[in-house]
């Protein structure tokens, strides 16, 4: 038999979070219309590449909130799972956008290092002060759903490396201020360039390993094949498999062998209960297996295979046949 359960209320993580990431799109879409002018007005490509970087962040979290609503759609005939998937894809191709970024700054930044060009440090540190301002109140909008789910860890890393961003630009103006320094600005790009590679590089990681269908990282696959297996009346379990479906979402599929005289109803049941209350797991598919073959089920002798005995009732399942059988079997 095939047991399948699936609990909790069907919302992603995200969409538990998604008015705070309405406001936090509504925040850093009005400001980054300020920094784009700061920017061209101060000739700074700090501030520019801050105002690049925010505007990656605008178009990512409103991928990402879209991603949102779209995951709330009910499962179809053609999409089983429905669009839980959405999210993952969202922060993968933010994640792409952002490396991407971060390339453009770093080149750039190289290229004016070399060619400092003037910069209005009074205009530029203003603005960088209003915009980390916003970056800090978006933070403090996205922390909670951040540590919940990778479509919105990868808004909130957006607005992380916005928000630093923001500091090193005010470092930049406060130097070209006091000591008229115009490298200061160049330098403080690269930075924000080389802040934005490996963070964006793991939340690639993380993306696709969810895509490929890994296993949860906080989940010890071996701990779960032990604990299923310690269930009364389980004496094996076979082709375990763990996978997210979308942050928050975990789900599993196994086999697990009794004996013919187990309730395998009560089993089911314990074995769904084990994983969804011990090990935080939604959507499980569990098929129980008998032990052994049922050949008046069958209508016919089961085959043997050397010293086993097969049936193929619930799947191919082998048992070693009885030490008496193999006795005489070897004896005649």
């Amino acid at each position: 038999m095939t047991s399948e359960h699936e609990t909790g209320t069907g919302r992603t993580a995200g969409a538990r979070h998604q008015r705070r990431l309405a406001w936090t799109l509504a925040l850093t879409g009005a400001f980054l219309v300020v920094e784009v002018a700061g920017g061209l007005w101060t000739g700074s490509l700090a501030l520019l590449a801050d105002a690049g970087h925010m505007l990656t962040d605008v178009g990512a979290i409103a991928l990402s909130f879209l991603a949102v609503r779209i995951a709330q759609r009910p499962p179809s005939a053609l999409h089983t799972y429905g669009f839980l998937r959405t999210e993952i894809l969202a922060a993968l191709v933010n994640g792409a956008v952002l490396l991407v970024m971060a390339g453009a700054i770093l080149v750039e930044a190289w290229r004016r290092l070399w060619a400092p060009t003037e910069v209005s440090g009074g205009v530029m540190l203003a603005v960088a002060l209003g915009g980390l301002a916003v970056n800090l109140l978006a933070m403090w909008l996205l922390h909670e759903g951040a540590a919940e789910s990778l479509n919105l860890r990868g808004a909130y890393l957006e607005v992380l490396g916005d928000a630093l961003a923001s500091v090193a630009v005010i470092a930049a103006a406060v130097v070209i201020q006091t000591t008229g320094l115009r490298v200061a600005d160049p330098i403080a790009s690269g930075l924000i360039g080389l802040f934005m590679v490996p963070r964006t590089l793991a939340l690639i990681r993380q993306a696709v390993h969810v895509l490929m269908e890994g296993a949860p990282p906080h989940l010890d696959v071996r701990e779960i094949e032990q604990a299923l297996a310690a269930v009364p009346g389980v004496q094996a379990v076979h082709d375990l498999h763990v996978w997210t479906l979308t942050s928050g979402k975990d789900a599993l599929s196994a086999h697990a062998v009794v004996s013919d005289a187990a309730p395998t109803e009560e089993i089911a049941q314990a074995l769904h209960s084990l994983v969804h209350e011990r090990f935080g797991i939604e959507h499980a598919t569990i098929q129980i297996e008998p032990t052994a073959p049922r050949p008046a089920d069958q209508g016919q002798t089961p085959p043997r295979d050397g010293d086993r005995i097969c049936g193929t009732s619930s799947g191919t399942i082998c048992v070693a046949a009885p030490a008496a059988d193999r006795a005489a079997r070897k004896g005649g």
